[in-house]
């Protein structure tokens, strides 16, 4: 199995902090693994504490970026995938999902935790065929992502590539210009490419996710929910892939890896979700 290229980014630090919360690895202890500290611990008992069904939205918000690999990789021909904001591996990752759909698939995985850098060349492998790249890189300056040298030996920006912003754009709140960061992604892709966004919202619980967002903030996180409108405008210059923007868990269920005939309840995960393409 061909492993993936790792690089630092200059100017962002690759030392380890583990005695302040990071969103990666609170997202990592909400799927039940084995990389995170005590601090990601403690907010993501507070955040539970606030939403005891976190855990379970936070297997939803991964089982949705499943689905939509799947339908990216064999339904719209996409073989090139800018990840970014991945956390730290486990099981489904971007590369596994594309890759089973379509062996040659290309990833480029970002993230701004040294945490996910130092996991990245053991636990993603890629397929002979294909290519599995990790940039140690911040959203909050995209071009640093797009000019980085890995993403031109990699993928071929002039073919359609899928953005993928899964469960991140909660980070920046308005006066981070989430919008402008999402038109330069935009803007460097091709006519054909596609964008997929998660975002948590407070539409289902407005208390409740005021409280996160009060907990998130005191361990010196950001954290902005937005609503449906909110985040339907985050796909701006694209044209919405059916149903549209929804609640995660339903959105194209028939592509989930093992579908069910039960009935899920829309609200179960405070999640919008959708697929949005550039014409």
């Amino acid at each position: 199995m061909a492993q993936p290229q790792v690089d630092p980014t200059p100017g962002l630090s690759a030392r380890i902090d583990t005695s302040v919360a990071h969103e990666a690895r609170v997202y990592d202890y909400w799927l039940g693994g084995k990389d995170n500290y005590p601090a990601d611990r403690a907010l993501g008992d507070a955040i539970a504490g606030h939403i005891p069904a976190i855990r379970t939205m936070a297997q939803a918000n991964r089982a949705f970026l499943g689905r939509s690999v799947r339908y990216l990789a064999r339904e719209a021909g996409i073989t090139q995938f800018l990840d970014i904001g991945t956390g730290i591996p486990t099981a489904g990752n971007t590369h596994e999902v594309a890759q089973r759909a379509e062996p040659s698939a290309r990833v480029v995985y970002v993230d701004n935790d040294p945490i996910v850098l130092a996991h990245a060349r053991a636990l993603m492998s890629s397929s002979p065929q294909g290519r599995t790249t990790f940039i140690h890189a911040d959203l909050h300056d995209p071009r640093s992502i797009l000019d980085d040298p890995s993403i031109a030996a990699t993928l071929d920006l002039e073919r359609p590539v899928a953005i993928m912003l899964v469960a991140v754009l909660m980070y920046f709140d308005d006066e981070n210009d989430p919008h402008g960061i999402v038109r330069t992604l935009l803007d460097a892709a091709p006519s054909g490419s596609y964008l997929v966004i998660t975002h948590p919202t407070a539409d289902f619980d407005e208390r409740a996710m005021a409280r996160v967002t009060h907990s998130a903030e005191a361990a010196g996180i950001t954290f902005h929910p937005r609503s449906r409108a909110g985040t339907e405008s985050l796909f701006a210059g694209t044209e919405l892939i059916d149903p549209g923007v929804v609640p995660v868990v339903t959105w194209r269920p028939d592509l989930a890896e093992h579908p069910s005939a039960e009935a899920v309840d829309p609200e179960s995960a405070w999640y919008w979700a959708g697929v949005g393409r550039k014409p």
